[in-house]
């Protein structure tokens, strides 16, 4: 049979992302192919969907299929159950841990100016967004955090070096305050005389 099929059919099956290792490790031992021959037929099955809704999409802990993110929004339709809404405090924690890892709570609280909710840590845990790294040696010992691959598949990125710079996201949010929503400019109507 055709690797390139039982790649694909592997990769499909899948419920999460999976390393060219791990598909190997799918094979029969003494039929099991080169991870040349895997990256290979990754590499077909990726051109064979590039005019497809689908990609084949290279993660930190490995290759899924994904819908593209240009038609995201309508198969999000089919989901009802709302995503969790996250409030302000723990996006900019998470933001912090990224960009500054590895970061104690104490460097968080610094940073901030405020201190963290021992919960906002802890959604961030059970999301397996975070993780602790590590204890700083200092007394007391506190633990690092860091960010997990849990964390870069969630945002759909392969490394850290795929987040934004602060350059990139200032830029952001002077196109935001340029360009209002029609929504925004419903609540904040300005006044001609």
């Amino acid at each position: 049979m055709d690797i390139k099929h039982i790649v694909e059919a592997i990769l499909f099956a899948a419920h999460r992302p999976m390393t060219c290792k791990q598909i190997q490790q799918v094979f029969p031992e003494l039929e099991q192919p080169d991870l040349a021959d895997i990256e290979a037929a990754i590499v077909a099955i990726t051109a064979d969907y590039q005019p497809r809704p689908i990609e084949l999409k290279s993660v930190a802990s490995g290759y899924r299929f994904q819908v593209k993110a240009e038609l995201s929004h309508w198969v999000a339709r089919l989901f009802e159950e709302k995503p969790p809404k996250y409030s302000r405090a723990l996006m900019e924690t998470l933001a912090i841990i990224a960009y500054r890892q590895p970061v104690t709570r104490g460097d968080i609280e610094d940073i901030r100016g405020v201190s963290v909710s021992s919960s906002i840590i802890q959604t961030l845990l059970e999301r397996e967004w975070i993780k602790v790294i590590g204890q700083k040696p200092v007394p007391g010992r506190p633990s690092l955090y860091g960010t997990s691959k849990q964390f870069l598949d969630y945002f759909n990125l392969s490394s850290l070096t795929e987040l934004p710079t602060l350059a990139e996201i200032q830029q952001l949010d002077e196109s935001i305050i340029d360009n209002p929503t029609p929504q925004a400019s419903r609540e904040n109507p300005q006044t001609t005389a």
